[in-house]
């Protein structure tokens, strides 16, 4: 809990919120104030047109505009149109004025990852015909495995033909043997 024994912030003041109806009073108000000042600025011909007292409002709803705008300038600001050369307007397009079909223009780095992809595939292109020099080394070991394990596997039969002409002939040995 902060200090001071209140909840919320200890800057500030209490707020202040206004009914709908001080709201409603304060609209009536300004009307009541426009309206006074068209008469006074029109005369009778204005007065007598609802019509032309709406218009009226409206319209110097947007001199009170420009008015505000043209206080709020100090200084030369108000005789000369200051534009900085530097700042780039912000145009809003239309969907119909977009050109999706066009060329993008790609970042440098899009651009580089792009490149990197491509040149990545026609790696692996070369790599899988066999034309780059890692895949010329991978064939070399797998032909030298092939022919390591082709000998081993003569070996192996040729130790398996002894073994079973060892023991055939041991065999033959003991069935002379026992005919005697």
């Amino acid at each position: 809990m902060p200090k001071g024994g209140r909840k919320g912030g200890h800057k500030g003041r209490a707020r202040q919120y206004t009914s709908p109806e001080e709201i409603d009073a304060q609209l009536q108000a300004e009307k009541q104030k426009a309206r006074v000042k068209e008469q006074k600025e029109g005369g009778d011909g204005a007065a007598g047109d609802p019509k032309k007292e709406k218009k009226s409002l409206d319209s110097d709803e947007s001199e009170d505009e420009e008015d505000d705008y043209q206080q709020k300038r100090k200084g030369v600001e108000g005789l000369i149109d200051i534009e900085n050369p530097n700042r780039v307007a912000q145009t809003t397009k239309k969907v119909t004025q977009l050109d999706l079909d066009g060329p993008k223009e790609l970042s440098r780095r899009e651009r580089e990852e792009i490149e990197k992809q491509k040149a990545k595939e026609r790696y692996m292109k070369m790599h899988l015909a066999g034309k780059t020099e890692q895949a010329k080394a991978d064939l070399a070991r797998l032909a030298i495995i092939r022919k390591q394990r082709e000998e081993a596997a003569r070996k192996k039969e040729e130790e398996r033909k002894a073994k079973d002409d060892a023991t055939l002939s041991g065999k033959r040995m003991q069935s002379l043997s026992l005919n005697k």
